[in-house]
């Protein structure tokens, strides 16, 4: 089976790196400079152990694309969504499947407007890494896992086959009987998480040791799960167990990539994680009084970085 994957960063740059590792067929969509470095020095993964891997890969560009793949694995932030669905629809043929990894839902709309139901799946990763100053993968923990499942009855590849070219490399795949609530869960834990470290502009354990901060953090996260609950995808026991051990943690410095970079200057995917969840309260008759706010934040840090202020003025 023929692979490409969308995106050689953090998420897509590792596990496309593992199924190399692993003999698969696998093709990586980057832009020019990007497709440039990898020829020259291939993927970097810098692993939480301290070893560095150097893992030759195929990088192809867009206007090198044809239908001749049977899986496109997704794997790009979602302010790059649009730009990446122009990019890789070269690559889909009338057999060809296409799953993303992104956080939230929103994305399968797009995907399934473009491509049709029964050519796209739904997936959830879960994966601790960042993209370093030069290129390289950083694993700062030990998790890689990958759960996907069609989102139609009747999906052009089968889910056999997908499971086939994903399981067996260095990290878990699982298949899912229902996905889109594999992605609610994900996206409840994670938008609240996110929307909390970033509106108090600390890890989660920091935040829960203010006063006050362990009730803030339990109503974030209880935002969010009415509305997945109002939306018909209520969390179950496992999403409240891991939320009850991490969005509750008084230790830790645990935080999500969001927060990583807010903290650094990076675009954020508040729109896609923070907004739509807010969007979708607001439809459904939710109020979501901190994810809104959350929202606002990073919305306000995105007009920061997009028109920053020429001066900066101060009121005596």
């Amino acid at each position: 089976m023929r692979i490409l994957v969308v995106g050689a960063g953090a998420v897509g740059g590792y596990f496309g790196a593992r199924l190399v590792q692993a003999g698969r067929d696998v093709d990586f969509l980057v832009r020019p400079p990007r497709a440039e470095l990898l020829r020259e020095r291939g993927l970097i993964l810098r692993t939480v152990d301290g070893a560095t891997e150097r893992i030759p890969v195929r990088p192809v560009t867009a206007d090198l694309l044809r239908p001749e793949y049977d899986l496109v694995v997704l794997a790009v932030k979602s302010y790059g969504l649009e730009g990446a669905v122009a990019d890789l629809a070269p690559a889909m043929g009338p057999n060809t499947v296409v799953v993303p990894f992104l956080n939230g839902m929103r994305h399968l709309d797009v995907l399934v407007d473009r491509f049709g139901l029964d050519r796209v799946y739904g997936g959830v990763s879960m994966v601790m890494t960042r993209l370093g100053d030069s290129g390289e993968i950083v694993e700062v923990g030990k998790m890689g896992e990958l759960v996907y499942g069609p989102l139609g009855r009747t999906p052009v590849v089968a889910l056999e086959q997908v499971h086939k070219a994903l399981h067996g490399a260095a990290f878990t795949a699982r298949t899912a009987e229902d996905i889109r609530q594999e992605m609610w869960d994900k996206w409840v834990f994670l938008a609240s998480l996110g929307a909390a470290t970033c509106l108090m502009r600390a890890p989660i354990g920091r935040v829960n040791r203010a006063p006050g901060g362990s009730e803030f953090s339990a109503s974030m996260f209880a935002e969010a799960m009415a509305v997945a609950t109002a939306a018909g995808y209520p969390p179950g026991e496992r999403i409240r167990a891991l939320a009850d051990r991490i969005i509750g943690d008084t230790e830790r410095e645990t935080s999500t990539s969001m927060y990583w970079d807010l903290t650094h200057d990076n675009p954020v995917e508040g729109d896609h994680i923070v907004g739509d969840l807010v969007a979708r309260g607001r439809e459904l008759g939710v109020p979501t009084p901190l994810l809104s706010l959350a929202h606002t934040h990073l919305s306000v840090y995105t007009a920061g970085r997009e028109n920053p202020p020429a001066t900066a003025p101060v009121t005596p």
